[in-house]
């Protein structure tokens, strides 16, 4: 069992950044992988990114590529989501995903979510 802990939503005006932290604990954090989906009420669950197990590879939406980077702090059990350059369509639930498959998080499909945290962008 892996538990998520979302934090670092909050309200931002447009052009702003925000960092967004993922608290990983239980089953060993170097052996998954992790993604961050993002959901508006009313609408399909999007994913966001996602990063290796071994943090080399990464993966992201092409709505975010160039402006959200995902890095994991092995040491400390994290993983972030900076986003940078941030738009009012980035107004979304963000959550944090785990799975020993860096595809099945690609697709949805991973075993592990957070509660997630709530990322308002003003215009």
């Amino acid at each position: 069992q892996v538990t998520l802990v979302e934090s670092g939503g909050g309200l931002v005006q447009a052009g702003g950044s925000l960092r967004l932290s993922c608290a990983a604990s239980g089953r060993t954090f170097r052996g998954h992988a992790f993604g961050w989906f993002r959901q508006v009420s009313g609408k399909d669950r999007e994913f966001v990114g996602a990063i290796s197990l071994s943090g080399e590879g990464t993966w992201y939406a092409d709505s975010v590529k160039g402006r959200f980077t995902i890095s994991r702090d092995n040491a400390n059990n994290i993983v972030y989501l900076q986003m940078n350059s941030l738009k009012p369509e980035d107004t979304a639930v963000y959550y944090c995903t785990a799975d020993q498959s860096t595809m099945d998080i690609r697709e949805g499909r991973a075993s592990y979510w957070g509660k997630g945290t709530l990322v308002t962008i003003s215009s």
